[in-house]
């Protein structure tokens, strides 16, 4: 495998906070990276398909996104859900372009090959000539499949951690709130023109807040603020001030509770609502983030219409922050890409959170280099 002039020893070992340097601009902005890190962070690592509760009769799907791939959720027959590759095995056409729906079987919308629920090559049209052709020999490639706390994950490579070990203590931080009685209200899709790492970093630290997002820190006691890390995910979390950012009356006095678990999914779980974020690759210096929200089952029931108000403030707040997140991104990005910068410091304060990420993103470098002989 090639490799990169970045990727020494000495780079890639990992530092304490309080004299770490970041990591090097080339892995936000070289190409190699892109391609590299898909191999190295994103085959082995849980990658967020959506709410479970969205799959409720056999033949309902969701397509997510798996490295480089794209992937299918089917319920089964058995009530339980099943991921595949998105890939028909004729000619590698997609069995949905869609984000979600249903279906009796699976169909190639190429050319028309059809596969059972579970897999399994069904029915291959105009194949009566071809020789040698066995159609158990043809079924879909499946991929690992976990459900954590009605919220559905997918993984390439195994090997890795347990998704109920990677989550391990969020569902009883956040007591008496259960994930659980959630459900998925609406998908909100952002492209920015960074690379997926400074999305994240920006994420990580409220180091920003004071300068990027003065509405935000009106909602929150930011001298409350606290960042935590775990063994595969970190914890920002604040009490908050008052309802007027979020325009309900729950958020008063309660808090607000950010995670995020590596290597790109994050949770902002609020009162009486959830945001799930997605950061998905798409080029060194482009990404897109899908922005998922969640609202208790019982409100969705009982009050569409109170909901749908409430719904609507929280998103309108959302994207004005997104708006700044995404300005300051892009300029971030194009300032890693200047001569006039390679590796920078740590705020010990407010910066552990992204400390903590990218020693995650060295030892997942470290481990895919020591799998292959480097």
């Amino acid at each position: 495998m090639t490799t990169h002039p970045t990727l020494t020893d000495g780079l890639l070992a990992p530092e304490p906070l309080e004299r770490a340097d970041t990591i090097p601009s080339a892995w936000y902005t070289d190409a190699f990276f892109h391609a590299f890190d898909q191999h190295a962070v994103f085959a082995s690592t849980w990658q967020y398909a959506g709410a479970a509760s969205r799959l409720t009769t056999p033949g309902d799907y969701l397509t997510a996104t798996v490295g480089r791939s794209s992937a299918i959720v089917v319920q089964q027959q058995s009530g339980t859900p099943q991921a595949f590759y998105n890939v028909c095995k004729h000619r590698g056409g997609p069995l949905a372009m869609d984000a979600c729906g249903s279906s009796r079987m699976l169909q190639c919308k190429y050319h028309g090959w059809t596969y059972r629920l579970d897999g399994s090559l069904r029915g291959v049209p105009r194949f009566n000539r071809t020789e040698l052709f066995d159609k158990r020999d043809f079924g879909l490639t499946p991929l690992e499949t976990s459900d954590w706390e009605g919220l559905l994950f997918v993984r390439a490579e195994g090997g890795g951690p347990a998704l109920s070990s990677a989550m391990k203590g969020i569902a009883e931080r956040i007591h008496p709130m259960r994930l659980t009685d959630m459900r998925f209200y609406q998908r909100i899709t952002y492209d920015i023109a960074c690379n997926w790492k400074v999305y994240v970093d920006n994420f990580l630290e409220g180091y920003h807040l004071p300068l990027v997002h003065p509405e935000l820190c009106d909602a929150i006691d930011y001298s409350g603020y606290v960042t935590e890390t775990a063994a595969h995910y970190s914890l920002q979390h604040s009490p908050m001030l008052g309802a007027s950012a979020y325009g309900n009356a729950q958020s008063a006095g309660g808090n607000a509770w950010y995670y995020f678990v590596f290597p790109n999914f994050m949770m902002n779980i609020l009162p009486g609502r959830m945001q799930t974020n997605i950061v998905l690759p798409l080029a060194p210096d482009r990404c897109r983030v899908l922005f998922d929200y969640y609202y208790p089952a019982e409100e969705m029931r009982d009050d569409p219409d109170g909901l749908a108000v409430r719904a609507g403030a929280d998103h309108d707040f959302s994207h004005r922050v997104q708006l700044e997140d995404i300005e300051i991104c892009e300029f971030v990005q194009r300032g890693l890409e200047s001569p006039a910068y390679d590796r920078g410091r740590f705020s010990a304060e407010t910066e552990a959170g992204v400390h903590h990420f990218q020693d995650l993103l060295k030892a997942a470098y470290r481990s895919r280099l020591s799998r292959h002989g480097q």
